[in-house]
């Protein structure tokens, strides 16, 4: 892992160090009773892929190449400053299948990352943030590992979800939040509720379209982008959204 930063904006020549770089930042302080600080992270190519297509297989994936250990410190660190984490059930799917790593749970990072769990203390905020599964099919593996692990854990889903599913979560003893007037979560229905439930911090990390809901709701409050250096190419890949009215609902 890389130990400092040179920076180039607005002081060039600036070196920082990377870790407690996001930290800084504060964003658990950001956040209003009514209006809760939404932010997401993602990781860029130079042609503007986040993932590529698996055409056989039918999903996205991330290649190994894209991210790096410095990567994934600032990820934690983001994750770290959270009330609430906002994951899809895709990510369910594959974090069972063995596709993907357990990115929900800060004391899954390893002891190299401890000290997450303790600035977290210091602050006053809960060991672990809650878990908020967006998802309009409702189909996806129980998250029991995090009930067991002391996260709280939701769902949110449309109002047009199958009642015999919301049934059936709720039988489990979850939560399930109706946010959206179709199928599909939306950003600001889900963005009050959680208002409503005394989050503050909420962190994305539901991939490009809960980033696009929450733009169009005009409830994105800030988008942190790495850039990597490199190009994928490629007719098939996932990417950020674009969304009319760039603009922040804060800093």
């Amino acid at each position: 892992m890389t130990d400092q930063l040179l920076r180039l904006y607005p002081q060039p020549g600036e070196h920082r160090a990377l870790r407690g770089l996001y930290l800084g930042h504060e964003l658990h302080r950001l956040g209003g009773a009514d209006v809760p600080f939404v932010y997401a992270n993602f990781i860029t190519t130079l042609d503007g892929r986040i993932a590529l297509r698996d055409s056989e297989q039918g999903r996205d994936y991330v290649p190994d190449r894209l991210s790096n250990p410095n990567d994934f410190r600032l990820l934690l660190e983001l994750h770290a400053q959270a009330d609430c984490l906002i994951t899809h059930g895709g990510y369910l799917r594959a974090l069972a299948e063995g596709r993907e790593g357990n990115v929900l749970h800060l004391g899954a990072a390893g002891e190299a990352h401890g000290d997450l769990g303790l600035w977290r203390r210091a602050q006053g905020l809960d060991p672990e943030p809650a878990i908020v599964v967006a998802s309009a099919s409702l189909d996806f593996p129980d998250p029991r590992f995090a009930v067991a692990a002391g996260q709280r854990v939701l769902i949110a889903t449309g109002c047009e979800a199958a009642t015999a599913d919301v049934r059936r979560w709720r039988s489990r003893g979850y939560e399930v939040l109706v946010a959206g007037t179709g199928r599909l979560v939306e950003g600001g229905p889900l963005a009050d509720q959680l208002a409503g439930l005394g989050y503050r911090s909420v962190y994305l990390m539901a991939g490009p379209a809960m980033l696009e809901t929450m733009l169009r709701d005009r409830r994105l409050s800030r988008l942190y982008l790495s850039i990597t250096h490199q190009i994928m190419g490629g007719c098939r890949f996932a990417a950020c959204p674009r969304a009319p009215h760039w603009g922040w609902a804060g800093p």
